[in-house]
């Protein structure tokens, strides 16, 4: 750990809790909490621990993330406050990925450019983005995409073309052992006016229906296919309200877990199993989830 720590230009916090670095507030310690400052450090940084054979993973801004009180033996990168650059050529944007999709959006549909607005207060970065295929309100951000730059385990650089990704409701086929840097996007040019209008309906969409005022990661589950939406039956099983300590099945939106305060990640998973029972035994369909989860034995979140 000393050579790796003596390794990074950047940012590197040892035995550092996830709790500071999730929307949820949830989360053990993580060996080290790396921002790398660049790509040669990046480089160098994954260079260190692939030789050492020290695990790696990769997160955003946290917020689609569930880390196990426990914590996670290994390393954790984000390019979340480093590879931040954001540039616009006529319709044309390259955005690293740390860039926050907020930011996107709101840079997009003031220069005119439609693509982008359904996405309008999805949080997180676009490197989280772009690997769930994060989408609102009948858009993605796959949509306009053109191509990707990613960085292997041995800091080789690769680019990919949209066409070699595969990209379905929130899923896509980036390799868990390449880190994305960036991407580049071709959006339309639209009426202001018309830009506009979806990008309201978008974010009252989201304030009437999400529990925006608590702590959360968003959709716990993905949405059955060719079902109704989850937090339909999760509302359906009766389970709205429920609560694990300060951990709860929102009363607002039962697809949102909110933590009140003092939640754990166990807590969490133990909604999480309640949640795929009920709805398994009363509907016959098993859940699956949208967050990504960190640290947990297998099986933590069968029912």
């Amino acid at each position: 750990m000393t050579q790796l720590r003596n390794t990074v230009q950047g940012t590197f916090l040892e035995n550092e809790p996830m709790a500071k670095h999730t929307t949820y507030g949830i989360g053990g310690p993580a060996a080290a909490y790396i921002t790398p400052a660049d790509k040669q450090d990046l480089a160098s940084a994954l260079q260190c621990a692939h030789k050492h054979s020290i695990p790696v993973f990769f997160v955003g801004s946290g917020s689609n993330l569930l880390v196990s009180d426990k914590g996670i033996d290994g390393l954790v990168f984000t390019l979340g406050k480093s590879f931040v650059n954001l540039e616009f050529d006529q319709n044309k944007v390259f955005a690293e990925s740390g860039v926050m999709l907020g930011k996107m959006v709101k840079e997009a549909t003031k220069r005119n450019l439609t693509g982008l607005e359904s996405l309008v207060g999805v949080p997180g970065t676009l490197g989280g983005a772009l690997v769930m295929n994060a989408g609102a309100f009948g858009g993605e951000i796959s949509n306009y995409l053109t191509s990707v730059e990613v960085m292997t385990m041995e800091g080789n650089l690769k680019n990919y073309s949209a066409e070699d990704i595969s990209f379905s409701y929130r899923h896509s086929t980036f390799r868990d052992d390449e880190i994305i840097l960036g991407a580049e996007f071709e959006l339309l040019e639209a009426d202001p006016d018309s830009i506009q209008s979806e990008k309201s309906k978008a974010s009252e969409g989201r304030k009437k229906t999400q529990p925006l005022r608590f702590r959360s990661a968003g959709s716990v589950f993905k949405n059955p296919e060719g079902e109704k939406a989850a937090g339909y039956l999760i509302d359906k099983a009766g389970l709205k309200g429920t609560r694990i300590g300060d951990a709860e099945i929102s009363e607002h939106h039962a697809n949102f877990f909110i933590n009140h305060g003092e939640a754990k990640a166990e807590d969490i998973a133990h909604l999480i199993r309640i949640a795929r029972k009920e709805v398994m035994d009363q509907f016959g369909i098993m859940l699956d989830l949208e967050i990504k989860t960190l640290g947990f034995k297998e099986g933590a979140f069968t029912p």
